[in-house]
Parts: structure tokens; C-alpha cells; sequence
């Protein structure tokens, strides 16, 4: 090898020691953020579920063919709405068999205060007449049987004569006291009509639960019985969620129990309809978490009337905001060392061209930021 080639290679050698030389002392080139001070909200996201307050499941109490359903999914209904007719021809022929009853025991016991009274009434005196007269005959004849003008015997006809009369003014006398209101015809006849008025109610109960009513305003959810269909007793036929405000229920993981307090604000949102927001607010936190899912049931209620595509059930995507700081020095998470949730969290802070490392205290966090309490200025 030429002297010269020998110079250009050690030349060589020397330009490659200094540049491995510059990259090693300068050292990590890395993105820098400054430290603004900004407002930070923290927020939880979550699905839920529309909810009414109850829903209830109408069925028929007594068998029976269904002749119509007057309802449809969807519905709305008032309270007293009839929803499904059942088949009742003999229910109303029972009725009025009962109606008939009714009607023949009221005439009865009419009777027995207007006529029979009357003729009660007539026959005790007619029967006191025969008995006066009976007994003023047997003291005629008692008369002239001292006198000596007739037998005795016709003393003895005269009190058999008496006897009956007396017998049959007993009778009468009962039968009166029968009719009056107190007697024993007149109670009959009364327990008489209450039987009969009592059978008339029970035919129009059953008659009247042969007609499917709504027990309150309410939305139909379900369908489940056509024309034609036998139905059983305690067979849901038709399913309503009753009127009243609208509810989501939520599923929360109990990893955030600390952050949800009743009241706070929320936003709401279907994937089917993401251009029409709502607000809501947690109505309420249930005492106890489902050990299997490890989640606690979270109630909300809308701010406002719920939007005319609500369905029951249907699934909606919740934001509750959890805190917020108006005003506070903010850092991105990724910004961060060592421990986030304890102690130990630094930051690598640019002095001079390079990056030294210092400690500081953290306050509210969220998924992507954290507040700096201690360790940073703005800037």
C-alpha cells in the first residue's frame, strides 16, 4: 500500500470515531411538551339500558277462547283500555239466569210486604170474628143448658167450635207476624234476595274478566296471544311497561364506585342515533355489588322528556363527568415516570439542551392527562 492510500484510510478511521462520538454524547433527541394550565374533566363511559319504573304482564284469571286482541307492539294505552276479548256467550246466559233470580226474589219479598201482609192482615180478622162469635155461641148455649131448654151436648159442640176458631186465630196471627219485617217469611225472603243479588255480582265479575283491561297508562311491549287461542289462568298475554319516568340502568365496573356520587351530570347517546345527544344524571347507587360481574348498579335519570326513539331495553353509550378543575396545570400521562397512582412519579424536565430528571405530586387524573399540584410552572 502507497503512503497516500495508508493516510486516507486512517483519515477514514478518524471521521468514523467522530461521528460515533458526536451521536453518542448528544444524546435521545425526544418530543417535549409544555405545561399549560387548562380546564381537566375526568368522566367515566359505560352502556345502559333504557328502563321503566315496572312493567307488567296482563293475563286472563278464568279459560277461555280469545275472540279479539285489540292492541299491538307499540301501542300506547290509558288506564282501563281493553286489550283482549275473551269468548262469552255463557257467561252472559249465567247472567241473566242470576238477573232472573234476582228479579223473582225482589217480587217475592214486595209481596210480602204489600199483598201478603194485606191478606195476613185480612185473615186474623177474619179469624177473630169467627172466634167471637164461637165463643158468644157457647155461652148462649152454656145459657140454655142451666135453663134446661137443651142438652149438654150442644155445650161440648159449641167449645169444639170455639177451639178451632181460636186454633185457626192463632194461625193467622203467626202467619202476620211471618210477613212483618222482622218475621221469618220476610228474613227468608231478604236472604233469599241477597243470594240471588250476590250470584248476579259474581256472573258480572266473571263476566267483566272476560275483557283484558290496562291497570294503568302503560306502552305495549309484548304480544302473545292471537284470535282463536285457548288461554290458561297465570299465562302473560300481554306485556306493558307502565307510564313513568324513564330510567337507565347501568352496570358499572366496581373499580369506579369512588368517582360515582349521585347527581352528577351525564351525556347519553344511541349508536343509531349519534347526532342527538341528551343529558341525564345519576339518580342512584345500589348498596350492594353483584360479586359475580364484580359491578354495581347505576340508575340515571333524563334531564329532559326522553327523545321520541327510546325503546325499552334499547342500548345507549353513557358519559358521567366525575370532576372537574377549571383552572389547573396539566401534563399528558405519557409525560410521566415511574409510579402514576403513588409516590415516586417524576418528569424529565429540558434544561439547558438536556433533559433532567424531577419529581412531582399529581392531583385529578384522567385517561390521557394529570394534574400537576407540585414540581412544574406553567411554561
Amino acid at each position: 500500500m502507497t503512503r497516500r492510500g495508508i493516510l486516507l484510510l486512517v483519515s477514514g478511521f478518524v471521521v468514523v470515531a467522530l461521528v460515533f462520538a458526536w451521536v453518542a454524547f448528544r444524546g435521545t433527541s425526544v418530543d417535549a411538551v409544555e405545561v399549560r394550565i387548562a380546564p381537566l374533566v375526568r368522566t367515566i363511559q359505560f352502556s345502559a339500558r333504557v328502563a321503566t319504573l315496572s312493567r307488567v304482564d296482563v293475563g286472563s284469571t278464568l279459560t277461555g277462547r280469545v275472540a279479539q286482541v285489540l292492541v299491538r307492539e307499540g301501542d300506547v294505552v290509558r288506564q282501563g283500555d281493553a286489550l283482549i276479548r275473551l269468548e262469552s256467550d255463557e257467561l252472559r246466559a249465567m247472567l241473566e239466569q242470576a238477573v232472573a233470580s234476582e228479579r223473582q226474589a225482589q217480587a217475592r219479598l214486595e209481596g210480602i210486604r204489600t199483598s201478603g201482609r194485606l191478606s195476613a192482615q185480612a185473615a186474623v180478622a177474619q179469624a177473630d170474628a169467627t172466634a167471637n162469635a164461637a165463643r158468644a155461641e157457647m155461652e148462649r148455649a152454656q145459657q140454655l143448658v142451666a135453663q134446661g131448654f137443651v142438652s149438654a151436648s150442644r155445650v161440648d159442640d159449641a167449645r169444639r167450635a170455639l177451639d178451632v176458631a181460636q186454633a185457626q186465630q192463632a194461625s193467622a196471627r203467626a202467619l202476620l207476624q211471618a210477613n212483618a219485617d222482622t218475621g221469618t217469611d220476610a228474613i227468608q225472603a231478604h236472604s233469599q234476595l241477597a243470594a240471588a243479588r250476590a250470584g248476579a255480582t259474581a256472573a258480572r265479575a266473571k263476566l267483566e274478566q272476560m275483557v283484558l283491561r290496562a291497570p294503568s297508562n302503560a306502552r305495549v311491549l309484548s304480544r302473545d296471544a292471537e284470535p282463536g287461542q285457548i288461554v290458561q289462568p297465570g299465562r302473560a298475554l300481554v306485556g306493558l311497561a307502565m307510564e313513568g319516568p324513564t330510567q337507565l340502568k347501568a352496570q358499572v365496573d366496581e373499580r369506579f364506585l369512588e368517582q360515582l356520587q349521585p347527581g352528577q351530570k351525564a351525556m347519553v347517546v344511541a349508536d343509531a342515533f349519534a347526532d342527538q345527544r341528551f343529558a341525564a344524571h345519576v339518580l342512584s347507587i345500589a348498596p350492594a355489588v353483584d360479586a359475580q360481574r364484580g359491578a354495581v348498579e347505576v340508575k340515571l335519570a333524563l334531564e329532559q322528556q326522553p327523545p321520541a326513539f327510546l325503546r325499552e331495553d334499547m342500548t345507549l353509550s353513557v358519559e358521567v363527568e366525575t370532576a372537574r378543575h377549571a383552572r389547573v396545570l396539566v401534563l399528558p400521562l405519557a409525560a410521566l415516570r415511574g409510579s402514576v397512582s403513588g409516590d415516586g412519579t417524576s418528569v424529565l424536565v429540558q434544561s439547558e439542551g438536556r433533559a433532567q430528571e424531577r419529581q412531582v405530586r399529581l392531583g385529578l387524573r384522567t385517561l390521557e392527562s394529570v394534574e400537576i399540584l407540585q414540581g412544574l410552572a406553567e411554561g
